[in-house]
């Protein structure tokens, strides 16, 4: 009689309970009943319960007034009920609103990654009255998912663990875009052997992931302890939405960070092009002045300070480009500043200087197998070897050659000028010399038969497949000859 009202919700009114083709009889030890009203609590079209009432005193049965005052006490219980749900309802969603309010301003405010994450397993937590929150992210090293914060009671034991990112409990809720929910996470089926151990003592829990799809960046799994009431769907889609806004920070935070960075370079490129075309420019001329008037100068001691002056403002000038070549990262927005484009830049930054463009050769993997610290070494020694040509060598022709295989990265650098003067300070050679030991190489200077000067840089590389180069760089010099 109890699932009566349930399968079909109208009032019922009896003389007597067991004359009702659906009634089976009582439980043990169950008081006696006769006469019978049940009446469904409604509102509208939504049913909330059911109000049963049997033996009624000073008469065998319930009247039809009966039936029409337990109607109108039911319809006011269904408003009340209502009500109080829809009060529930506004305090959650107000309660979640805040949460979202709070963790997109610390996102957008610049707090650390760690500290937003556990702000939102904090505040899911405690508006889904869960004991335990855990945030788990997948690992690119092994496919999985790897905890990197929980709270609540036990956290202390889930922090780091490895998890299984295919099968389990949060590897299904990482696949999915809704909640995954369980009544007994602690014997739940989709939970692997990693994870039993894991979650022993806890029974209802909801799974959400942050992102969809491809996008999802990990999972917010609330559990309570056993015992516990299950996680209905009137708490589960606030969470998933918030789950999904606070996703949306760390795209936020992300875009954020990358425009940073963006400026961060586009500032650096900027300081460089300054420093190189205003900065380096000015000291050279200054120093071609110098030299100019030092022919003049009849004073012996005087010539002298005019040379050092020379040679320290060569020195600023290495430093300055070596400070420029290292801001500079990119050009010309996306454009890559790769290898070969910085040593044609430093050459046809030189053309001015020397009166004519040299020749550049460049062979092997440059832009590959070229890395660390060298590509910035290598372009320093270049332009200082360049310069040096243009203030001393008097040379109508310059070759440059840069070849990179068989485990070394070699520059020469070749002159028809008249050598290096006598007297003449070798801070730049020295310059270059040390960076070619820092990197654990060598600096030589030749004599070609033909005359001029031939610069030697060379250092090692890190090991590569062969690339049938060994002989590239007997070929570059030859053709420099």
């Amino acid at each position: 009689m109890l699932g009566l009202l349930i399968s079909n919700p109208r009032p019922v009114r009896l003389a007597e309970i067991s004359d009702h083709p659906d009634f089976y009889g009582f439980p043990e030890h169950h008081p006696p009943m006769h006469s019978f009203l049940g009446v469904p609590i409604r509102v509208r079209d939504k049913v909330f319960g059911n109000l049963y009432l049997t033996n009624k005193r000073g008469a065998k049965e319930f009247d039809a007034e009966d039936e029409a005052v337990v109607c109108t006490l039911a319809v006011a219980a269904g408003v009340a009920i209502e009500n109080a749900r829809l009060y529930e309802e506004g305090r959650r969603r107000e309660a979640w609103l805040a949460a979202v309010g709070e963790v997109t301003g610390s996102f957008l405010a610049g707090r650390p990654r760690d500290e937003v994450l556990r702000l939102v397993a904090e505040c899911a937590r405690r508006n889904m009255s869960a004991d335990l929150g855990i945030i788990a992210v997948p690992d690119a090293g092994t496919g999985g998912l790897r905890t990197v914060l929980a709270v609540g009671e036990g956290a202390q034991a889930h922090p780091g663990s490895w998890l299984s990112g295919r099968d389990g409990f949060l590897g299904v809720a990482l696949a999915g875009t809704g909640a995954v929910v369980s009544a007994d996470l602690a014997h739940d089926p989709r939970a692997d052997g990693e994870e039993t151990a894991l979650w022993a003592g806890l029974g209802p829990a909801v799974a959400v992931p942050l992102g969809t799809g491809e996008a999802a960046r990990g999972v917010l799994m609330l559990a309570r302890g056993k015992g516990r009431p299950g996680f209905g769907t009137a708490e589960t889609e606030p969470l998933l939405a918030f789950a999904g806004q606070a996703a949306l920070g760390m795209e936020l935070e992300d875009r954020r960070r990358d425009a940073e960075q963006i400026v961060l370079l586009r500032d650096r490129e900027r300081i460089a092009r300054d420093l190189h075309d205003l900065a380096i420019h000015r000291l050279f001329a200054s120093g071609l002045a110098l030299q100019g008037v030092q022919r003049l100068v009849q004073h012996p001691e005087a010539a002298e300070r005019m040379a050092h002056t020379v040679d320290d403002l060569d020195t600023t000038i290495n430093i300055i480009r070596s400070a420029a070549f290292g801001l500079r990262t990119h050009e010309g927005g996306s454009k890559t500043w790769t290898l070969r484009a910085r040593a044609a830049a430093t050459v046809e930054t030189a053309a001015p200087s020397l009166g004519f463009t040299p020749v550049l050769r460049m062979e092997g993997p440059l832009d590959t197998n070229v890395s660390g610290a060298v590509p910035d070494h290598l372009i320093a020694v270049l332009a200082e070897a360049l310069s040096n040509v243009a203030r001393h060598a008097g040379a109508s022709s310059v070759d440059v050659c840069l070849v990179a295989g068989a485990g070394h990265m070699e520059l020469s650098v070749t002159d028809d000028g008249g050598g290096i003067p006598r007297g003449v300070t070798r801070g730049g050679l020295a310059d270059m010399e040390d960076r070619a030991r820092v990197l654990g190489g060598t600096l030589t200077l030749e004599d070609p038969p033909s005359g001029g000067t031939r610069l030697r840089w060379r250092v090692p590389l890190p090991p590569s497949p062969a690339d049938g180069s060994g002989d590239q760089w007997d070929t570059c010099l030859r053709d420099a000859t």
